[in-house]
C-alpha cells in the first residue's frame, strides 16, 4: 500500500490562518473533562442533548473544520479526528454527535464543485449550527422528484444521528426519475419536515438519534449537494474519499470508547480489589490475572491506534492529491480505513466487556456506570459491523477488488 502521504508535521506559523492544532487539542481535552464530570448522570437520564451541543458550540468545536476565511476554526481532519476521540473517551454519544456533524457539514466539499461548498460552509460558520442526518443506506431512502425550479422531497429516514438537536439536516435521497442516490440539505424547520424521537437504542442514547419524515418538502436545486452513486463512472476518486473519511470517524469513536473504559477501569482498580484474590489490590503486581488482562487490552488498543494512524496518513495524502488521485490509490486508502475500523471494533468490544471482569461484581452497580461503555460500543458496532470491513479487506487482498463506496450509518 504505497500511497504517498502529505507531510503530517507542524504547519509553519506563517501558513496558518486559524488557531493552531495545539489550541484545538487543548479545547478538546477541556471539553472532554467537562463532559466527564457528569457523564454517568447524563447518560442515565437520557435527555435530548441540547446542553451538550451548547457546550460544544461555546468551545467553538462545531466550526472546527470550516475554513478560517469563512469564520471557522481552519483545522484539518487529523485535528478533528483527535478531538472526536477525546470527546468520545468522556462521552461516546456526544463524540458520535460531533463526528456526524463534522462529516455532514464537510460533505458538500466532496460531492459538489465550487462555489456550492463555500455557500454550504458559510451556514455553520455564521450561526455555529449543528448538522444531523446521515447518508448511509439501510433502507429505501426518501424520493426526490423534479419540479419546476427545484425538487420535492417525500419519504422517511428511520435512524439519523443528531436530528433531535439539528439546525441543519443532510440526508440521502433517490431521484424519482433516474433512481440515482443524492445528498440533500434540508432545514428542519421547513414545512413538511417532521422529526420523531422514536429511537430506543440501549446505548449511544445521547446521540440525539431519531427518524425524519418528509411530506412534499420543497428543495432548491442548490440544496442537492451531489451524487452518492457508487458507480466509478459517476463518482470521482476525490469524491469517493468521503467513504474512508467517514469510516475513520467510526474508528475514532471506537478508540475513544476504548480509551475511556481502560482509563476509568485502571483508576477504579487502583483503589479497589481483585475479584480473584480479595486480599490483593486490583492492578497490583501480585495479581497476575489482572495484569495479563490489562496487557492484552493494551496491546489491542495500541495496535488499533497504530492502524488508525496509518489510515489517517493515507487519507491525508489522498485529500492532498485532490483531482490527481486514482481509483487504485483510493482503493488502498479505503482498505486501510477498513482495517483500522475492524481493529478498533475488536478493541472496543473486548475492552468494554473484559473491563467488567476485572472489576468483578461491583461493575454491576448502576451508580458506577461502567455498563455504559459496553452498551455504547455494542450499539455502534451493530450499526457498523466489522464483518463488512473484513470482507472488503479479504476481497482486496485475494482478488484485488476495490472496496465498495459505503458511507457510515
Amino acid at each position: 500500500m504505497g500511497v504517498a502521504t502529505a507531510p503530517s508535521g507542524p504547519v509553519p506559523e506563517s501558513d496558518r490562518t486559524g488557531p493552531s492544532r495545539a489550541h484545538w487539542l487543548r479545547v478538546g481535552r477541556e471539553t472532554a473533562d467537562d463532559l466527564a464530570t457528569d457523564a454517568v448522570t447524563r447518560e442515565q437520564a437520557g435527555k435530548v442533548p441540547f446542553d451538550e451541543v451548547e457546550r460544544l458550540r461555546e468551545a467553538g468545536l462545531l466550526t472546527l473544520l470550516v475554513p478560517a476565511e469563512l469564520g471557522g476554526g481552519g483545522a484539518d481532519w487529523a485535528t478533528a479526528y483527535s478531538v472526536v476521540r477525546e470527546i468520545a473517551a468522556a462521552d461516546s454519544a456526544v463524540g458520535q454527535l460531533l463526528g456526524c456533524h463534522y462529516f455532514l457539514s464537510w460533505s458538500a466539499r466532496s460531492f459538489t464543485e465550487p462555489p456550492v461548498p463555500a455557500q454550504a460552509e458559510r451556514i455553520p460558520a455564521a450561526d455555529q449550527g449543528c448538522w444531523g442526518g446521515g447518508f448511509g443506506c439501510q433502507e429505501l431512502p426518501p424520493t426526490l422528484a423534479r419540479k419546476a425550479g427545484g425538487y420535492v422531497l417525500d419519504g422517511r429516514q428511520s435512524y439519523a444521528t443528531g436530528v433531535l438537536v439539528a439546525d441543519h439536516l443532510a440526508v440521502r435521497a433517490e431521484l424519482a426519475d433516474t433512481g440515482e442516490p443524492v445528498a440533500v440539505a434540508v432545514r428542519p424547520g421547513r414545512h413538511g419536515v417532521r422529526i420523531d424521537g422514536d429511537t430506543d437504542t440501549f446505548g449511544q442514547r445521547l446521540a440525539a438519534g431519531g427518524s425524519v419524515e418528509f411530506d412534499a418538502v420543497p428543495v432548491a436545486a442548490g440544496d442537492v449537494l451531489g451524487s452518492l452513486s457508487a458507480d466509478e463512472d459517476v463518482l470521482s476518486p476525490r469524491a469517493a474519499l468521503a467513504s474512508p473519511v467517514g469510516r475513520l470517524l467510526s474508528v475514532q469513536l471506537l478508540l475513544g470508547i476504548t480509551d475511556g473504559v481502560l482509563a476509568e477501569t485502571r483508576e477504579y482498580s487502583r483503589v479497589g480489589h481483585s475479584p480473584w484474590h480479595p486480599a490483593w489490590p486490583a492492578g497490583s503486581p501480585q495479581d497476575p490475572h489482572v495484569l495479563t488482562v490489562y496487557g492484552e487490552l493494551t496491546v489491542l488498543a495500541r495496535s488499533a491506534s497504530a492502524l488508525a494512524g496509518q489510515a489517517l496518513d493515507a487519507v491525508h495524502g489522498g485529500l492532498a492529491r485532490g483531482e490527481d488521485l486514482t481509483y487504485d490509490e483510493y482503493a488502498e486508502i479505503s482498505v486501510l480505513a477498513a482495517m483500522a475500523e475492524a481493529a478498533a471494533s475488536r478493541a472496543a468490544q473486548e475492552s468494554t466487556a473484559r473491563a467488567l471482569d476485572i472489576i468483578g461484581t461491583r461493575a454491576a452497580s448502576a451508580r458506577l456506570g461502567f455498563d455504559r461503555f459496553w452498551r455504547n460500543a455494542r450499539t455502534h458496532t451493530l450499526y457498523e459491523p466489522a464483518t463488512h470491513r473484513l470482507r472488503d479487506v479479504g476481497d482486496y487482498f485475494l482478488n484485488g477488488a476495490h472496496p465498495p463506496f459505503v458511507l457510515p450509518v
